[in-house]
């Protein structure tokens, strides 16, 4: 379940942001077009849906296009939100949730430096962004401080040691036109695997974060990073 990650152009405070691909304006039109029909966001949001009650305030971490958080929506009586980079895709989103008759918070900001309140919500996802954040201690903590004691998260990214044929299955599925899916394929060899994590290296981040501690289970390509935040943190 991997898919290119959610992007921006804006620098703050000579700082980049966002370590990846700078998706703003016709690449984030672009990006948006080519994924719209991926099977992975409707199996990825009947996952989460089965561990959340009704009510349930959900962040989406880089949310790109917003899919994930249209299929979020559609599959329970949630309150929705996502953050991300690119000002493109906050817009794209808000406009994607508008024509499928949904209404979900979309915003732009940091995921470091995040526009919430301490305990807002109940459940954070984060699919194919987490490599590309160039502080993801930080990042974790801030996820950490807007999640409430007791909730949980979910992080969707590319593994280091993802083989080829692997990768290879993971682009067909994409069913893409065939320049896309070149394109998909030097962007997976020259990009998103020179960015992933190792193992090692992702729970070295887990452990400095105030999280300190998370499961890390493998998924086709990717994996997905299962956190929690205790009932008596504050």
């Amino acid at each position: 379940m991997v898919h290119m990650s959610s992007l921006a152009s804006v620098i703050h405070n000579r700082r980049k942001p966002y370590a990846g691909l700078q998706m703003e304006g016709p690449l984030a039109a672009w990006y948006a077009r080519s994924t719209r029909d991926r099977p992975d966001f409707p199996i990825t949001a009947a996952k989460i849906a089965e561990r959340l009650p009704a009510g349930s305030a959900i962040l989406e971490v880089a949310p790109g296009p917003g899919y994930l958080s249209i299929e979020l929506v559609k599959r329970g009586i949630y309150r929705v939100s996502g953050l991300d980079i690119s000002h493109s895709f906050v817009r794209i989103a808000s406009e994607n949730a508008q024509q499928a008759g949904v209404s979900i918070d979309f915003r732009q900001g940091d995921v470091a430096r995040m526009p919430f309140a301490d305990s807002t919500f109940d459940f954070i996802v984060c699919q194919a962004a987490f490599k590309n954040f160039p502080e993801p201690v930080a990042a974790l903590n801030e996820i950490h401080r807007v999640l409430r004691p007791g909730g949980n998260v979910s992080i969707y990214d590319l593994r280091k040691d993802a083989p080829a044929d692997a990768i290879e299955h993971e682009i067909q599925s994409m069913r893409l036109p065939a320049i896309n899916a070149v394109l998909m394929r030097l962007i997976f060899r020259f990009a998103l695997l020179r960015a992933a994590y190792t193992r090692t290296r992702l729970e070295s981040v887990v452990a400095r974060s105030r999280f300190g501690q998370g499961e890390l289970v493998n998924d086709g390509v990717g994996f997905e990073l299962k956190l929690a935040k205790s009932a008596t943190s504050s």
